[in-house]
């Protein structure tokens, strides 16, 4: 518990309720780990943790990963409703020359980096990727967007 962090959302008792512990700990949001003596954070426990198949994913390390691809400038990685895994792992991608990476072409370059569970199954390559006023990307609004049919 801490002086530095906010007491309450104003006027909005039940959100403070589940947003505070019993002993006034604030709960972030954020899934972590412990290993080796330090926590690392993997992402924003409602967007950045894609569940695929018994796996906790961190869509951060993914990106983190993609962005080392020669062309790929920027990225988002989301987790789409799946029948059989719970979710699975989609790459939205801006490339530097404007061209389409195929998932074909992107699966080929990440198969000696990444886990395959790790490696998108789906990619839609965007001249850019909407940002909100804060600049950060709103992933669930880019799930709407650019995969509606997922969510049908």
């Amino acid at each position: 518990m801490s002086g530095s962090v906010f007491k309450e959302y104003w006027n909005k008792p039940d959100e403070t309720k589940k947003t505070f512990t019993s002993d006034g700990w604030f709960k972030t949001g954020d899934t972590s780990v412990y290993k080796d003596g330090a926590y690392r954070i993997l992402g924003r426990t409602s967007v950045d943790i894609i569940k695929s198949g018994g796996y906790k994913i961190s869509a951060l390390d993914i990106e983190n990963h993609l962005l080392t691809h020669p062309n790929i400038k920027e990225c988002a990685v989301l987790g789409l409703p799946d029948i059989t895994w719970g979710e699975k792992v989609a790459a939205v991608l801006v490339t530097e020359n404007g061209e389409e990476i195929s998932i074909y072409d992107l699966k080929e370059w990440c198969k000696d980096k990444l886990p395959s569970y790790l490696i998108p199954s789906e990619v839609r390559c965007m001249p850019e990727i909407q940002r909100n006023a804060m600049g950060k990307i709103n992933k669930k609004d880019l799930i709407r967007i650019i995969f509606p049919k997922v969510l049908n």
